[in-house]
């Protein structure tokens, strides 16, 4: 199994633009086979080092995430993110 987090700092973080995008990135599930599992949290603690939301996924092997990763569903969710985005940091390991 392959864990995938997304880490996103938003240009406009108020509550109602972070809970649309974090609705963007929950609305991929059951659109997307290889998407074995998601969770999206919205950060509470609003420190100077936190980011936004994060999204964690998982996928049963490198190749579904790389389909994951080309398919037309998850190439919408990435033109919003790259119209909303600060920054974002990720990190994907075996799990």
């Amino acid at each position: 199994m392959i864990t995938h987090i997304v880490f996103f700092k938003l240009k406009d973080n108020s509550a109602e633009s972070v809970e649309r995008t974090a609705q963007v990135l929950r609305d991929m599930e059951g659109k997307i086979d290889e998407l074995k599992y998601i969770e999206v949290g919205i950060d509470v603690l609003h420190s100077e080092r936190s980011y936004d939301i994060a999204l964690i996924t998982k996928f049963d092997s490198m190749a579904a995430l790389e389909a994951y990763q080309v398919h037309p569903v998850h190439k919408k969710v990435i033109e919003h993110m790259t119209q909303v985005r600060e920054a974002s940091a990720s990190v994907d390991f075996e799990s």
